[in-house]
């Protein structure tokens, strides 16, 4: 088993730790740092992240027309990138 970091990953970062991989490898998602359960990546999205909550970081058009509102952007938010399992 790798050894797991403690801090965020940039993006920068994340993309120098996976070029030294073989480039057809499935990425999969562990379900919580001790290992307790895996899924295939599905998703690639963008976000904004505070304490521990994701939100919207602008209100598009297209959002709009999705059912998005104000309420659902989060303000002041670190802008990052979300990876979901399937």
């Amino acid at each position: 088993m790798p050894k797991m970091r403690r801090n965020q990953y940039t993006v920068a970062e994340l993309i120098q730790e996976l070029q030294k991989h073989d480039p057809t490898r499935v990425v999969i998602l562990s379900r919580d740092a001790e290992g307790n359960g895996f899924r295939e990546l599905y998703q690639v999205a963008t976000s904004s992240y505070k304490d521990g909550e994701l939100g919207i970081e602008a209100l598009t058009p297209e959002l709009r027309k999705q059912g998005y509102s104000e309420e659902d952007v989060l303000k002041n938010g670190e802008k990052a990138i979300v990876l979901w399992p399937s």
